[in-house]
């Protein structure tokens, strides 16, 4: 396994292909540093024993101990242990810990690529196999390009006017296939090893050059990644660990790419594109039930600070909206759990999560996310917008009042209460925290698209039966 060290020295020798600001800039570029300390803990905590049996797996392929964020998910205990570790990391950077991406694709891809070689006679598992041996023995950071541009939100791929708008194969060669096309909001493509594509929707046989799925390493020739760096504000005295992680997001274009087919996991099998989009969607949303109640941890845990510190922290109504903070991060935290007790395992061996408690969990996370920043916000009050900026709390001209108005409840210093409205200045009036909120609500999928998969997946003919036999209706 990797260290954080061997992770960012890797990212140092790939092509320069990520722009910013109008700029081409490294992949160690300052404004990615916290994003590269939030994949570093994932290298960082493999030793630590509270976290070493969660964090690591057994491969199925070598046997050997591998990052679990490389796994190939075996059984139940394997998707409950991601889902514990997801949340645990996320306390420790207090965002995304955006790892989750790479093998959430990875284990949607393990299953198509098998299905897809059963019903065509393929060879796509042995491809994946052989990737995905590399994958684990390089403890490889990988993001997963799924959201196309999609232009005419009421017209299929190969309908829209310009053909682009969803990533497409343009030709096929003897040695692999050339790709076109580009893909929106991809969590930190401009610091993974690899960028593993899938599409995005349901396929129709007109669809067919839109049914593509590969890996390609991130600096690839052709791919241009035009990204925006979420951080917060640098701190010049309270330092905190809450400030020195973040993220990025870009726009993966794809400028005739070729992949060579020992890469390519899907080409042109429309019936299996679709799948691929729902399993990867099935994946990221049994993560979401780890990485959403830990937000909601981070949230919570900020509400009953600062009202503690308040003096108001026993207050019924205070107490009361704690309660819906709990009741939303334990119901989708349960809902990850019913989703690896109810997995079922598929052709390729790997175990696939319920879909109906992964959308059911994920639907829960997205409808209550602006709630749970409104609680936040009420019990913070007006500080956690109007706080003074941090240097002039250590001006000499203004340090000695600035401390002595701030206090609130007695015990509680003028720097901890200081430290507590950073915390909730970098949560909801933030550039990292107004990116977290629009990620809560349409990460992973937006709600409409839970509801229509939980419309979908759910037997409402059983439940008319019991209503039937109930009834004493005999068809």
């Amino acid at each position: 396994m990797r260290t954080t060290e061997q992770y960012i020295e890797k990212l140092r020798s790939m092509r320069p292909n990520v722009y910013m600001g109008g700029e081409l800039v490294k992949r160690d570029d300052p404004r990615f540093g916290p994003g590269l300390k939030t994949i570093g803990l994932t290298f960082d905590y493999v030793n630590k024993p509270d976290y070493e049996p969660l964090l690591t797996a057994t491969s199925h392929l070598t046997g050997k101990k591998i990052n679990r964020f490389c796994h190939i998910h075996q059984n139940p205990d394997d998707l409950l242990a991601k889902q514990e570790i997801v949340r645990l990391m996320c306390h420790k950077c207090g965002r995304c810990i955006q790892r989750c991406m790479g093998v959430d694709a990875l284990n949607g891809v393990s299953v198509v690529t098998k299905d897809a070689d059963l019903q065509y006679g393929t060879n796509y598992h042995d491809r994946f196999l052989k990737f995905l041996h590399y994958f684990q023995e390089n403890d490889l950071v990988a993001c997963c390009a799924q959201t196309d541009i999609k232009g005419d939100r009421s017209l299929r791929p190969h309908q829209q006017s310009d053909p682009d708008l969803y990533l497409r194969i343009v030709e096929k060669r003897d040695d692999g296939i050339i790709v076109r096309g580009a893909k929106a909001h991809i969590t930190i493509a401009s610091y993974s090893d690899e960028i593993i594509a899938v599409p995005t929707r349901a396929m129709t046989p007109k669809d067919k050059d839109y049914a593509v799925s590969f890996s390609i390493p991130a600096d690839t020739e052709g791919v241009k990644l035009v990204t925006v760096a979420h951080i917060q504000r640098p701190r010049k005295h309270l330092r905190a660990p809450f400030e020195d992680c973040g993220n990025a997001h870009s726009m993966v274009l794809f400028e005739d790419v070729f992949v060579p087919w020992e890469r390519v996991f899907l080409c042109g099998e429309t019936d299996q594109a679709g799948k691929l989009a729902a399993l990867f969607a099935t994946f990221h949303r049994h993560s979401y039930t780890g990485c959403k109640p830990a937000y909601t941890d981070i949230i919570m845990g900020a509400t009953a600070l600062i009202a503690e510190y308040s003096g108001i922290g026993s207050v019924s109504h205070i107490r009361d909206k704690l309660s819906q903070l709990i009741t939303v991060a334990e119901l989708v935290y349960g809902a990850g759990i019913a989703a690896a007790v109810k997995a079922e395992k598929r052709a390729s061996g790997t175990m696939v999560p319920s879909p109906l408690f992964c959308n059911v969990g994920r639907y829960h996370a997205g409808v209550n996310i602006y709630h749970e920043y409104e609680t936040l916000g009420d019990i913070g009050g007006g500080l956690s917008a109007t706080l003074p900026r941090e240097e002039d709390f250590y001006n000499p001209d203004t340090a000695e009042l600035l401390n002595k108005y701030i206090k609130r409840k007695d015990g509680v210093s003028a720097e901890n209460l200081h430290r507590a409205y950073r915390l909730i200045e970098n949560l909801i009036v933030s550039a990292p925290g107004a990116a977290a909120q629009v990620s809560g609500l349409h990460g992973g999928g937006s709600p409409i698209m839970e509801k229509i998969a939980i419309a979908s997946t759910y037997d409402m003919e059983a439940k008319k039966q019991i209503a039937k036999d109930l009834a004493g209706i005999v068809d």
